[in-house]
C-alpha cells in the first residue's frame, strides 16, 4: 500500500500521526495540493502525517482492511506513535470507519471529513427508525459492510473513542451526515457552508486541527 509520509520534525516519531485516506479518484498528492500538512505545520502542532493512496475494488474489501492494518497501522505503532487518528475524506471516511469497526483496538479517534455512509435505501431506512438510536440493526450488521458502520456509531456509549464529522451544508451526502450527527456529541459535529470538494474539506481540516489539538 502506497503512502507519503510527512514528519512534524524529520528523524523525531511524533507522539499523533494521522492517516489520511482519500475519495474515489483521488490520492496521496490532492492531500499536499489541498495544503493540509501545511495546515499542520503552521500550527505547529507535533503530528506525523501519512497520504495514503487506495486501491479500492469494492467497499468493505477485507483485503483492503488488512493491508491497512499490516502496512500502515502496525509499523506506525512499532515506530513508537502513541496516539494515532484515522482521517477519511468521502470514500475513504467509509474505509476509515470499516477499518475502525474491525479493528476497535487499533486506533484512537477518526476524523470524517464528508464520508460516504452507504446507499440512500440504508440511510431513509435508518431515517424511517425516527433515528439512528430507534434504529433495529440485527445480525445482517455483521456480514453487510454498511449497516456494519452504522451499528458500530450507534454502539457508541459516552467513553468511546473520539470521532469528528465534519460536512458541508450542500454536499450531495448531507442527509447522511446529519444522520450520522445524531450518534456523535454536539461538539464533535461541524456543519460549513460548501459542498463536495476540497475547499470545503480544507476547512473542516482545519476546524479538526483546532478542535482536537490546540
Amino acid at each position: 500500500m502506497r503512502s507519503l509520509g510527512i514528519a512534524a520534525d524529520p528523524g523525531i516519531i511524533a507522539p499523533v500521526r494521522i492517516i489520511c485516506l482519500p475519495g474515489a479518484y483521488h490520492g496521496s498528492a490532492d492531500f499536499i495540493a489541498a495544503g493540509f500538512d501545511v495546515k499542520v505545520r503552521e500550527r505547529e502542532l507535533a503530528i506525523d502525517l501519512a497520504f495514503v493512496d487506495l486501491d479500492m475494488h469494492h467497499l468493505g474489501d477485507p483485503r483492503l482492511r488488512d493491508q491497512l492494518h499490516e502496512e500502515i497501522v502496525l509499523p506506525a505503532r512499532e515506530a513508537g506513535c502513541n496516539s494515532l487518528w484515522l482521517a477519511g475524506i468521502s470514500l475513504g471516511g467509509f474505509v476509515a470507519l470499516d477499518y475502525a469497526a474491525s479493528q476497535p483496538g487499533a486506533w484512537d479517534g477518526l476524523c470524517l471529513l464528508a464520508p460516504y455512509l452507504g446507499n440512500r435505501m440504508l440511510t431513509d431506512e435508518i431515517a424511517r427508525s425516527v433515528g439512528l438510536a430507534a434504529w433495529a440493526a440485527d445480525a445482517v450488521a455483521q456480514r453487510d459492510d454498511e449497516r456494519r458502520i452504522w451499528r458500530f456509531v450507534q454502539a457508541r456509549h459516552p467513553g468511546s473513542r473520539p470521532i469528528y464529522l465534519g460536512y458541508g451544508h450542500d454536499d450531495r451526502f448531507a442527509d447522511a451526515h446529519r444522520l450520522l450527527a445524531t450518534g456523535l456529541p454536539p461538539q464533535a459535529v461541524h456543519a460549513v457552508p460548501g459542498g463536495h470538494d476540497w475547499r470545503t474539506w480544507t476547512i473542516l481540516w482545519e476546524n479538526f486541527l483546532d478542535s482536537t489539538f490546540t
